[in-house]
């Protein structure tokens, strides 16, 4: 089977500043790709043109064989994103924005009223659906938010820190929701700093730094490349320009006088 999204030569600049420097990768269905990196490294900058949200950039995006530049619609109509921070329409009820979600994706309304209603449930929000959303919090925003790119049943999900703001039970719940779409066929793309959550949940780690991809193999491949390591060690070693012990002395020494 050949992969669902390929990049090839995927090249980003903000002015003289290079984000991307030729990402090629080749992702295939039913993958869970941990995508790390420091800040700055281009993940967002990645995830926005998987998206659509990003156009001007160089070399070639192809998902479900579907060139993004030619026709981005088709593309976006395939992915569920589920971006780091929850904008949402405050005003409205989870009910009401994830219906209007429903209506964008043509979804017929009782098989959208039936999706929302169970999966809000599971999230432990069904007493909270007919609720301004602007009374929530974090973790409640985020709920709606995952269940919001869920809700058409996308080939390929893209998760941008999932967890943020979750309390512990609703983590478990999202790493298992993870491994049983990745077994349902579903493609996770999955954007976290959250080293231990990656090597739990992903089959296929890439690591980018400075825009350019400096690891990609499982995680087992990653250890046996640097060492028998945690993700968190191998993620230090390959991306730090010093010591993190060293910066963390020197934090301590602005305490001293």
């Amino acid at each position: 089977m050949g992969p669902i999204i390929r990049l090839k030569n995927v090249t980003k600049n903000y002015g003289d500043k290079k984000v991307l420097q030729g990402i090629t990768l080749d992702i295939y269905p039913g993958q869970v790709i941990g995508y790390i990196g420091p800040n700055g490294a281009g993940k967002s900058t990645t995830v926005k043109i998987l998206c659509g949200l990003i156009s001007d950039y160089e070399g070639e995006v192809w998902v479900e064989g579907i060139d993004l530049k030619k026709d981005p619609l088709s593309v976006k109509r395939k992915i569920g994103y589920v971006p780091e921070l929850a904008e949402l329409y405050d005003v409205l009820t989870p009910a009401e924005f994830l219906g209007f979600m429903a209506e964008l994706y043509e979804i017929p309304k009782e098989t959208a009223d039936e999706r929302i209603r169970k999966m809000l449930t599971a999230f432990g929000l069904e007493s909270n659906m007919n609720q301004r959303m602007d009374t929530f919090s974090k973790g409640m925003r985020q709920k709606v938010l995952i269940v919001s790119g869920l809700l058409h049943n996308p080939d390929i999900i893209i998760l941008d820190e999932p967890l943020s703001g979750l309390d512990a039970n609703s983590v478990i719940i999202v790493k298992d929701l993870i491994s049983k779409l990745a077994k349902d066929g579903k493609t996770i793309f999955y954007c976290s700093h959250m080293m231990d959550v990656v090597e739990k949940v992903s089959d296929r780690i890439v690591l980018i730094n400075e825009g350019i991809v400096i690891a990609d193999g499982s995680f087992e491949e990653l250890q046996s490349q640097q060492g028998n390591q945690s993700l968190e060690k191998i993620f230090a070693h390959m991306t730090a320009k010093e010591s993190l012990s060293d910066a963390a002395d020197q934090m301590m020494s602005a305490f001293e006088n």
